[in-house]
């Protein structure tokens, strides 16, 4: 079974620079022993880096233990789904590649709100 982005299409990769996803193999996938849902593909900004230290979610450390090599603005990375939704509602999301954020981000995100902060918005908006 193909893992699905919000969007209903194929899920495509988010990044390799650095290795992202929670099976570091650069895409947002899922399962059952992701239990923070580390699904929504995020560019990362000053902001809501800064946010996530503020909540106690410190995107910036090198975890080397947890092939995390921390992260710095621009960087693309598979956030968890309560985390990034904090920050929206906090005012400080990062903006999301729809394509590359897992569907099973609906179940904690709405979809409007992934699209306020989209950056990879199609031109034919009639399938969304």
């Amino acid at each position: 079974m193909t893992d699905r982005n919000v969007l209903g299409g194929p899920l495509e990769p988010c990044g390799t620079d650095p290795m992202t996803g929670f099976h570091r193999d650069g895409c947002c996938a899922t399962g059952p022993e992701d239990r923070g849902l580390h699904t929504i593909c995020a560019v990362v900004t000053a902001e809501f880096l800064e946010h996530q230290l503020s909540i106690g979610n410190d995107l910036s450390t090198p975890l080397p233990a947890y092939r995390f090599p921390g992260l710095v603005p621009g960087d693309r990375w598979c956030v968890t789904a309560l985390n990034w939704l904090r920050a929206h509602e906090d005012g400080y999301a990062a903006p999301v590649v729809l394509a590359s954020t897992h569907e099973r981000t609906l179940d904690v995100v709405p979809l409007v709100a992934l699209k306020e902060h989209a950056v990879d918005i199609p031109d034919d908006l009639s399938g969304m």
